[in-house]
């Protein structure tokens, strides 16, 4: 293998644990209740619903649910379903990154684990 070659693999590398440990973070800092809540909108939010906006999974960040963890999400990052018009809400940009790399295959896990979370309740 050259060493370009390996160059290459090597930062493509990089970016996946980088984005592997952004959503570790923000699955952490969502389930982190001490302290008083975010400023409305915070740094990477670039815009905050007027109005409260209601999604699927009871405003559950989707890719947690798929992971079985519950993550809130405020629905100011969100994706509608073009075939269904349903609204999904994100706790992070890293999160719908990640959901819209395989929406389909990612709704089926998040549905999964929605039915998990209601079996067990």
């Amino acid at each position: 293998m050259s060493r370009s070659g390996t160059d290459r693999r090597l930062r493509r590398l990089r970016r996946v644990v980088t984005g592997i440990v952004l959503f570790a973070l923000s699955l952490a800092a969502a389930a982190h209740d001490d302290g008083p809540p975010p400023a409305p909108g915070g740094i990477w939010k670039a815009a905050v619903p007027p109005h409260a906006m209601h999604g699927e999974f009871g405003n559950l960040d989707p890719i947690g649910l798929g992971a079985g963890a519950q993550v809130p999400a405020d629905c100011s990052l969100n994706w509608t379903n073009p075939d269904s018009g349903k609204l999904y809400c994100f706790s992070s940009a890293t999160s719908l990154v990640y959901f819209l790399q395989n929406p389909w295959a990612n709704l089926r896990n998040a549905e999964a684990g929605w039915a998990h979370l209601h079996a067990t309740n």
